[in-house]
Protein backbone atom coordinates (compact mmCIF):
# COMPACT_ATOMS: atom_id res chain seq x y z
CA UNK A 1 0.00 0.00 0.00
CA UNK A 2 1.16 3.40 -0.87
CA UNK A 3 0.91 4.59 2.91
CA UNK A 4 3.23 2.14 3.94
CA UNK A 5 -0.24 0.26 6.18
CA UNK A 6 -0.09 -3.64 6.25
CA UNK A 7 -2.06 -5.58 4.47
CA UNK A 8 -5.66 -6.56 5.63
CA UNK A 9 -5.77 -9.44 3.48
CA UNK A 10 -3.12 -11.42 1.35
CA UNK A 11 -2.64 -12.18 -2.35
CA UNK A 12 -1.01 -15.07 -1.31
CA UNK A 13 -0.34 -16.10 -4.82
CA UNK A 14 1.57 -12.76 -5.70
CA UNK A 15 3.62 -13.38 -2.37
CA UNK A 16 4.95 -16.76 -3.14
CA UNK A 17 6.38 -15.31 -6.12
CA UNK A 18 8.36 -13.46 -3.69
CA UNK A 19 10.05 -16.55 -2.54
CA UNK A 20 12.18 -17.73 -5.26
CA UNK A 21 12.97 -20.77 -3.61
CA UNK A 22 9.86 -21.85 -4.25
CA UNK A 23 9.89 -21.86 -8.49
CA UNK A 24 11.96 -25.10 -8.18
CA UNK A 25 11.08 -28.51 -8.18
CA UNK A 26 11.57 -31.63 -5.98
CA UNK A 27 11.87 -35.18 -7.96
CA UNK A 28 10.39 -33.32 -10.79
CA UNK A 29 7.53 -32.88 -8.67
CA UNK A 30 6.04 -29.01 -7.59
CA UNK A 31 8.04 -28.22 -4.39
CA UNK A 32 5.02 -28.21 -1.34
CA UNK A 33 7.59 -26.39 1.83
CA UNK A 34 5.69 -27.79 5.14
CA UNK A 35 8.84 -27.32 7.18
CA UNK A 36 8.47 -23.72 7.96
CA UNK A 37 8.68 -24.79 11.89
CA UNK A 38 12.03 -25.61 11.69
CA UNK A 39 13.23 -23.42 9.41
CA UNK A 40 11.18 -20.93 6.89
CA UNK A 41 12.25 -19.83 3.27
CA UNK A 42 13.45 -16.21 2.45
CA UNK A 43 11.68 -13.64 0.49
CA UNK A 44 13.18 -11.06 -1.82
CA UNK A 45 13.32 -8.68 0.20
CA UNK A 46 15.55 -10.16 2.58
CA UNK A 47 17.89 -11.94 -0.15
CA UNK A 48 18.38 -7.93 -1.67
CA UNK A 49 18.97 -6.31 1.61
CA UNK A 50 21.87 -8.78 2.29
CA UNK A 51 23.53 -8.57 -1.10
CA UNK A 52 23.00 -4.94 -1.36
CA UNK A 53 24.75 -4.74 2.44
CA UNK A 54 27.97 -6.96 1.00
CA UNK A 55 28.27 -5.19 -2.43
CA UNK A 56 27.69 -1.41 -1.51
CA UNK A 57 28.62 -0.40 2.04
CA UNK A 58 30.14 -3.97 3.98
CA UNK A 59 32.13 -2.66 7.22
CA UNK A 60 32.10 -3.51 10.72
CA UNK A 61 30.02 -1.66 12.99
CA UNK A 62 30.14 0.76 16.10
CA UNK A 63 33.91 1.11 16.01
CA UNK A 64 34.68 2.90 12.52
CA UNK A 65 34.50 6.34 11.74
CA UNK A 66 34.69 6.01 7.74
CA UNK A 67 31.65 5.93 5.37
CA UNK A 68 31.29 2.49 4.98
CA UNK A 69 31.74 1.69 8.75
CA UNK A 70 28.73 4.34 9.53
CA UNK A 71 26.34 3.19 6.70
CA UNK A 72 26.54 -0.63 7.73
CA UNK A 73 25.91 1.02 11.80
CA UNK A 74 23.35 2.75 10.67
CA UNK A 75 21.41 -0.41 9.11
CA UNK A 76 22.50 -2.41 11.63
CA UNK A 77 20.94 -0.63 14.21
CA UNK A 78 17.79 0.30 12.27
CA UNK A 79 17.70 -3.70 12.26
CA UNK A 80 17.14 -3.11 16.07
CA UNK A 81 15.13 -0.87 15.88
CA UNK A 82 12.87 -2.75 13.93
CA UNK A 83 13.15 -5.71 15.97
CA UNK A 84 12.12 -3.24 19.16
CA UNK A 85 8.88 -2.09 16.97
CA UNK A 86 7.66 -5.57 16.38
CA UNK A 87 7.82 -6.48 20.00
CA UNK A 88 6.49 -3.54 20.90
CA UNK A 89 9.67 -3.17 23.38
CA UNK A 90 10.17 0.06 25.05
CA UNK A 91 13.31 1.04 23.56
CA UNK A 92 15.58 -0.45 20.94
CA UNK A 93 18.25 -0.88 23.79
CA UNK A 94 16.00 -3.68 25.20
CA UNK A 95 17.08 -6.01 22.11
CA UNK A 96 19.90 -7.77 22.02
CA UNK A 97 21.08 -9.53 19.09
CA UNK A 98 21.70 -13.24 19.98
CA UNK A 99 23.25 -16.33 17.36
CA UNK A 100 19.27 -17.03 17.61
CA UNK A 101 16.81 -18.62 20.31
CA UNK A 102 19.52 -20.76 21.71
CA UNK A 103 22.13 -18.12 22.60
CA UNK A 104 19.52 -16.21 24.02
CA UNK A 105 18.40 -18.78 26.56
CA UNK A 106 21.99 -19.76 27.61
CA UNK A 107 22.62 -16.00 28.04
CA UNK A 108 20.06 -15.48 30.41
CA UNK A 109 20.73 -19.17 31.79
CA UNK A 110 24.67 -18.20 32.34
CA UNK A 111 23.82 -14.39 33.65
CA UNK A 112 21.50 -15.32 36.38
CA UNK A 113 23.76 -18.14 37.48
CA UNK A 114 26.02 -15.92 38.79
CA UNK A 115 23.38 -13.24 40.14
CA UNK A 116 20.15 -15.16 41.08
CA UNK A 117 20.65 -18.72 41.07
CA UNK A 118 21.57 -20.74 43.76
CA UNK A 119 21.66 -24.01 45.40
CA UNK A 120 17.72 -24.92 46.10
CA UNK A 121 16.58 -22.45 43.77
CA UNK A 122 13.72 -23.40 41.43
CA UNK A 123 13.03 -22.85 37.56
CA UNK A 124 9.64 -24.04 36.34
CA UNK A 125 9.76 -25.59 32.93
CA UNK A 126 7.02 -27.13 30.75
CA UNK A 127 6.71 -30.06 29.42
CA UNK A 128 6.37 -28.92 25.86
CA UNK A 129 9.81 -27.29 25.72
CA UNK A 130 12.25 -27.57 23.25
CA UNK A 131 15.53 -28.62 24.13
CA UNK A 132 16.94 -25.32 23.64
CA UNK A 133 14.90 -24.04 26.26
CA UNK A 134 15.22 -27.16 28.52
CA UNK A 135 19.26 -28.04 28.43
CA UNK A 136 20.76 -24.55 29.77
CA UNK A 137 18.09 -24.95 32.92
CA UNK A 138 20.11 -28.88 33.36
CA UNK A 139 23.21 -26.81 33.40
CA UNK A 140 22.19 -25.20 36.48
CA UNK A 141 20.44 -27.91 38.26
CA UNK A 142 24.08 -30.11 37.80
CA UNK A 143 26.03 -26.68 38.38
CA UNK A 144 24.55 -24.59 40.89
CA UNK A 145 22.51 -27.63 42.22
CA UNK A 146 18.99 -25.59 41.04
CA UNK A 147 15.84 -27.15 41.24
CA UNK A 148 13.74 -28.01 38.06
CA UNK A 149 9.67 -28.22 38.62
CA UNK A 150 7.71 -29.39 35.62
CA UNK A 151 4.80 -28.30 34.34
CA UNK A 152 2.22 -30.95 32.75
CA UNK A 153 0.47 -29.68 29.67
CA UNK A 154 -2.70 -31.41 28.28
CA UNK A 155 -2.81 -33.80 25.52
CA UNK A 156 -3.74 -30.95 23.63
CA UNK A 157 -0.79 -28.83 25.02
CA UNK A 158 -2.43 -26.32 26.70
CA UNK A 159 -1.62 -25.29 30.41
CA UNK A 160 -3.61 -25.55 33.71
CA UNK A 161 -3.36 -22.10 35.51
CA UNK A 162 -4.12 -23.56 38.57
CA UNK A 163 -1.41 -26.08 38.06
CA UNK A 164 1.29 -23.59 37.44
CA UNK A 165 0.38 -21.18 39.97
CA UNK A 166 0.37 -24.32 42.77
CA UNK A 167 4.25 -25.05 41.98
CA UNK A 168 5.59 -21.52 42.87
CA UNK A 169 7.30 -21.56 46.11
CA UNK A 170 9.22 -18.84 47.53
CA UNK A 171 12.63 -20.48 46.00
CA UNK A 172 11.01 -20.02 42.74
CA UNK A 173 13.57 -17.32 40.83
CA UNK A 174 12.44 -18.27 37.33
CA UNK A 175 10.10 -19.74 34.56
CA UNK A 176 10.84 -20.14 31.51
CA UNK A 177 8.07 -21.49 28.54
CA UNK A 178 6.99 -21.56 25.08
CA UNK A 179 4.84 -18.97 24.14
CA UNK A 180 3.74 -21.50 21.36
CA UNK A 181 4.59 -25.22 21.00
CA UNK A 182 6.89 -26.29 18.12
CA UNK A 183 4.88 -29.42 17.82
CA UNK A 184 1.14 -29.19 19.08
CA UNK A 185 1.17 -25.14 17.85
CA UNK A 186 -0.72 -24.37 20.99
CA UNK A 187 -0.26 -20.95 22.35
CA UNK A 188 0.54 -20.23 26.02
CA UNK A 189 -1.46 -17.62 27.72
CA UNK A 190 1.30 -15.58 28.26
CA UNK A 191 0.05 -12.35 30.13
CA UNK A 192 -1.39 -14.78 33.03
CA UNK A 193 1.05 -16.49 33.43
CA UNK A 194 3.48 -13.39 33.67
CA UNK A 195 1.35 -11.84 36.13
CA UNK A 196 1.11 -14.97 38.42
CA UNK A 197 5.32 -15.44 38.32
CA UNK A 198 5.41 -11.59 39.25
CA UNK A 199 3.18 -12.19 42.15
CA UNK A 200 5.47 -14.69 43.50
CA UNK A 201 8.57 -12.34 42.73
CA UNK A 202 10.28 -14.69 39.68
CA UNK A 203 11.27 -13.52 36.64
CA UNK A 204 9.93 -14.97 33.06
CA UNK A 205 11.51 -15.70 30.43
CA UNK A 206 9.20 -16.98 26.74
CA UNK A 207 10.22 -18.95 23.89
CA UNK A 208 9.06 -17.00 21.14
CA UNK A 209 10.94 -19.04 18.43
CA UNK A 210 7.01 -19.87 17.18
CA UNK A 211 4.43 -17.55 18.43
CA UNK A 212 6.58 -14.43 17.13
CA UNK A 213 6.11 -16.28 13.49
CA UNK A 214 2.51 -16.43 13.91
CA UNK A 215 0.76 -13.56 14.84
CA UNK A 216 1.26 -10.21 16.79
CA UNK A 217 3.82 -9.94 19.80
CA UNK A 218 3.30 -7.66 22.64
CA UNK A 219 6.42 -7.99 25.23
CA UNK A 220 5.16 -4.80 26.89
CA UNK A 221 1.43 -5.97 27.31
CA UNK A 222 2.08 -9.30 28.22
CA UNK A 223 4.86 -7.90 30.57
CA UNK A 224 7.36 -10.51 30.63
CA UNK A 225 11.09 -10.17 31.12
CA UNK A 226 12.73 -11.73 28.67
CA UNK A 227 11.55 -13.04 25.35
CA UNK A 228 13.39 -14.67 22.26
CA UNK A 229 13.11 -14.72 18.73
CA UNK A 230 15.49 -16.33 15.96
CA UNK A 231 15.98 -15.42 12.52
CA UNK A 232 15.57 -17.82 10.64
CA UNK A 233 11.82 -18.89 11.32
CA UNK A 234 11.03 -15.47 10.77
CA UNK A 235 11.33 -15.44 6.91
CA UNK A 236 15.02 -14.37 7.61
CA UNK A 237 18.74 -15.97 7.83
CA UNK A 238 19.99 -18.32 10.08
CA UNK A 239 22.60 -17.21 12.93
CA UNK A 240 20.19 -14.06 14.33
CA UNK A 241 18.17 -14.09 17.11
CA UNK A 242 16.73 -11.79 19.52
CA UNK A 243 16.64 -11.66 22.85
CA UNK A 244 14.00 -8.60 24.64
CA UNK A 245 15.01 -7.70 28.01
CA UNK A 246 13.25 -5.38 30.36
CA UNK A 247 15.56 -2.64 31.22
CA UNK A 248 15.71 -3.39 34.88
CA UNK A 249 16.28 -6.78 34.38
CA UNK A 250 18.97 -6.61 31.88
CA UNK A 251 20.83 -3.75 33.79
CA UNK A 252 20.97 -6.62 36.68
CA UNK A 253 22.95 -9.33 34.50
CA UNK A 254 26.35 -9.61 34.27
CA UNK A 255 27.75 -10.18 30.73
CA UNK A 256 27.41 -13.78 29.06
CA UNK A 257 30.62 -13.26 26.84
CA UNK A 258 33.80 -11.32 26.78
CA UNK A 259 35.59 -9.04 23.68
CA UNK A 260 35.00 -5.98 22.07
CA UNK A 261 31.77 -3.96 22.22
CA UNK A 262 30.55 -4.98 25.59
CA UNK A 263 33.27 -3.13 27.65
CA UNK A 264 33.48 0.74 28.82
CA UNK A 265 37.16 0.08 29.75
CA UNK A 266 39.94 -1.93 29.94
CA UNK A 267 43.09 -1.74 32.02
CA UNK A 268 45.97 -4.53 33.31
CA UNK A 269 44.06 -4.50 36.74
CA UNK A 270 40.04 -3.91 35.81
CA UNK A 271 37.45 -3.76 33.35
CA UNK A 272 34.05 -2.39 32.97
CA UNK A 273 31.40 -3.35 30.88
CA UNK A 274 28.70 -1.33 28.83
CA UNK A 275 25.43 -0.32 28.90
CA UNK A 276 22.70 -2.93 27.49
CA UNK A 277 22.20 -4.03 24.86
CA UNK A 278 26.17 -3.24 24.13
CA UNK A 279 26.86 -5.57 27.46
CA UNK A 280 26.16 -8.50 25.78
CA UNK A 281 26.73 -8.41 22.23
CA UNK A 282 31.11 -9.31 22.45
CA UNK A 283 32.62 -9.11 19.47
CA UNK A 284 32.23 -8.72 15.89
CA UNK A 285 28.41 -9.13 15.80
CA UNK A 286 25.97 -11.29 12.83
CA UNK A 287 25.90 -8.01 10.59
CA UNK A 288 24.83 -9.32 7.64
CA UNK A 289 22.13 -11.45 9.23
CA UNK A 290 20.83 -8.91 11.24
CA UNK A 291 20.68 -6.90 8.59
CA UNK A 292 18.68 -9.28 7.05
CA UNK A 293 16.35 -9.98 10.17
CA UNK A 294 15.33 -6.45 9.91
CA UNK A 295 14.58 -6.51 6.40
CA UNK A 296 12.77 -9.98 7.28
CA UNK A 297 10.76 -8.14 9.77
CA UNK A 298 10.05 -4.93 7.92
CA UNK A 299 8.90 -7.43 5.07
CA UNK A 300 5.69 -9.47 7.55
CA UNK A 301 4.57 -6.00 9.04
CA UNK A 302 4.33 -4.56 5.46
CA UNK A 303 2.46 -7.90 4.71
CA UNK A 304 0.76 -7.52 7.83
CA UNK A 305 1.49 -9.57 10.52
CA UNK A 306 -2.51 -10.28 11.30
CA UNK A 307 -3.16 -10.82 7.95
CA UNK A 308 -0.24 -13.42 7.75
CA UNK A 309 -1.72 -15.19 10.63
CA UNK A 310 -5.56 -15.12 9.52
CA UNK A 311 -4.20 -16.88 6.25
CA UNK A 312 -2.59 -19.41 8.02
CA UNK A 313 -5.57 -20.20 10.60
CA UNK A 314 -7.92 -20.65 7.20
CA UNK A 315 -5.01 -23.50 6.27
CA UNK A 316 -5.03 -24.87 9.46
CA UNK A 317 -8.59 -25.21 9.62
CA UNK A 318 -8.49 -27.05 5.96
CA UNK A 319 -5.74 -29.20 6.58
CA UNK A 320 -7.44 -30.60 9.84
CA UNK A 321 -10.40 -30.71 8.18
CA UNK A 322 -8.93 -32.77 5.29
CA UNK A 323 -7.13 -35.09 7.91
CA UNK A 324 -10.52 -35.74 9.99
CA UNK A 325 -11.41 -37.73 6.64
CA UNK A 326 -8.27 -40.15 6.81
CA UNK A 327 -9.18 -43.03 9.00
CA UNK A 328 -5.34 -44.24 9.33
CA UNK A 329 -4.04 -40.69 10.71
CA UNK A 330 -3.61 -39.57 14.28
CA UNK A 331 -3.52 -36.14 14.60
CA UNK A 332 -1.65 -34.49 17.90
CA UNK A 333 -3.25 -30.86 18.86
CA UNK A 334 -6.26 -29.79 19.16
CA UNK A 335 -5.80 -26.60 20.91
CA UNK A 336 -7.95 -23.67 20.18
CA UNK A 337 -6.73 -21.03 18.33
CA UNK A 338 -3.73 -23.14 17.72
CA UNK A 339 -1.08 -22.24 15.25
CA UNK A 340 -0.29 -24.68 11.93
CA UNK A 341 1.71 -26.32 12.98
CA UNK A 342 0.52 -29.63 12.81
CA UNK A 343 2.26 -33.35 14.31
CA UNK A 344 0.57 -36.32 12.92
CA UNK A 345 1.24 -40.40 12.58
CA UNK A 346 0.16 -42.66 9.96
CA UNK A 347 -1.05 -46.07 11.54
CA UNK A 348 1.56 -48.60 10.93
CA UNK A 349 4.39 -46.85 9.69
CA UNK A 350 7.24 -45.01 11.09
CA UNK A 351 7.34 -40.95 11.12
CA UNK A 352 10.69 -41.25 8.90
CA UNK A 353 9.23 -43.51 6.46
CA UNK A 354 5.98 -40.98 6.26
CA UNK A 355 8.53 -37.99 5.26
CA UNK A 356 10.76 -40.12 2.77
CA UNK A 357 7.51 -40.89 0.82
CA UNK A 358 6.21 -37.62 1.25
CA UNK A 359 9.18 -36.17 -0.01
CA UNK A 360 9.01 -38.18 -3.57
CA UNK A 361 5.65 -36.30 -4.21
CA UNK A 362 6.85 -33.13 -3.70
CA UNK A 363 5.74 -32.43 -0.27
CA UNK A 364 8.45 -31.66 2.35
CA UNK A 365 7.44 -32.57 6.13
CA UNK A 366 9.37 -32.75 9.32
CA UNK A 367 9.53 -36.65 11.06
CA UNK A 368 11.60 -37.07 14.53
CA UNK A 369 11.41 -36.13 18.02
CA UNK A 370 11.39 -32.32 17.38
CA UNK A 371 14.01 -31.48 19.89
CA UNK A 372 10.98 -32.28 22.27
CA UNK A 373 11.45 -35.72 23.97
CA UNK A 374 10.01 -34.72 27.01
CA UNK A 375 6.58 -34.22 24.98
CA UNK A 376 6.93 -36.79 23.12
CA UNK A 377 7.27 -39.12 25.93
CA UNK A 378 4.01 -37.12 27.40
CA UNK A 379 2.12 -38.00 24.45
CA UNK A 380 3.34 -41.73 24.74
CA UNK A 381 5.66 -41.79 21.10
CA UNK A 382 8.77 -42.09 20.19
CA UNK A 383 8.52 -39.46 17.21
CA UNK A 384 5.79 -37.80 14.85
CA UNK A 385 5.63 -36.50 11.45
CA UNK A 386 5.32 -32.63 11.53
CA UNK A 387 3.71 -30.31 8.71
CA UNK A 388 4.33 -26.50 9.60
CA UNK A 389 2.54 -24.15 7.23
CA UNK A 390 3.76 -19.89 6.45
CA UNK A 391 2.87 -16.80 4.72
CA UNK A 392 3.80 -18.34 1.21
CA UNK A 393 1.46 -21.87 1.61
CA UNK A 394 -1.78 -22.31 -0.17
CA UNK A 395 -4.80 -24.28 -0.14
CA UNK A 396 -3.28 -26.56 -3.24
CA UNK A 397 -0.61 -27.13 -0.74
CA UNK A 398 -2.93 -29.03 1.66
CA UNK A 399 -4.44 -31.12 -0.77
CA UNK A 400 -1.24 -31.93 -2.23
CA UNK A 401 -0.34 -33.26 1.59
CA UNK A 402 -3.30 -35.24 1.77
CA UNK A 403 -2.92 -36.63 -1.38
CA UNK A 404 0.69 -37.78 -0.47
CA UNK A 405 -0.62 -39.29 2.72
CA UNK A 406 -2.87 -41.22 0.57
CA UNK A 407 0.07 -42.65 -1.46
CA UNK A 408 2.36 -43.24 1.36
CA UNK A 409 -1.07 -45.12 3.36
CA UNK A 410 -1.09 -47.47 0.07
CA UNK A 411 2.77 -48.07 0.18
CA UNK A 412 2.87 -48.95 3.90
CA UNK A 413 -0.36 -49.12 5.05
Amino acid sequence: MSDGAPLTTLDVEALKAEFPILNREAYGKRLVYLDSAASAQKPRAVIDAMRHAMEHSYANVHRGLHLLSNETTAAYEDARKAAAEFLNACSPDEIIFTSGGTDAFNLVSYAMSVTEIAEGDEIILSLAEHHSNIVPWHFLRERKGAVLKWLDVSDDGEIDLDAYAALFTDKTKLVAVSHMSNVLGALTPAKEMARIAHEHGAKILFDGCQAGVHGSVDVQDIDCDFYAITGHKLYGPSGVGVLYGKMDALKDLPPFKGGGEMIDMVTTETVTYNEPPHRFEAGTPPILEAIGLGAALKWMQGKGVDAIAAHEARLRDHVLEELAKLNFVRVYGRAANKAPIIAFSVDGAHPHDVSAILDRTGVAVRAGHHCAQPLMKRLGVSATARASFGAYNTHDDVEALISGLHKTHEMLG
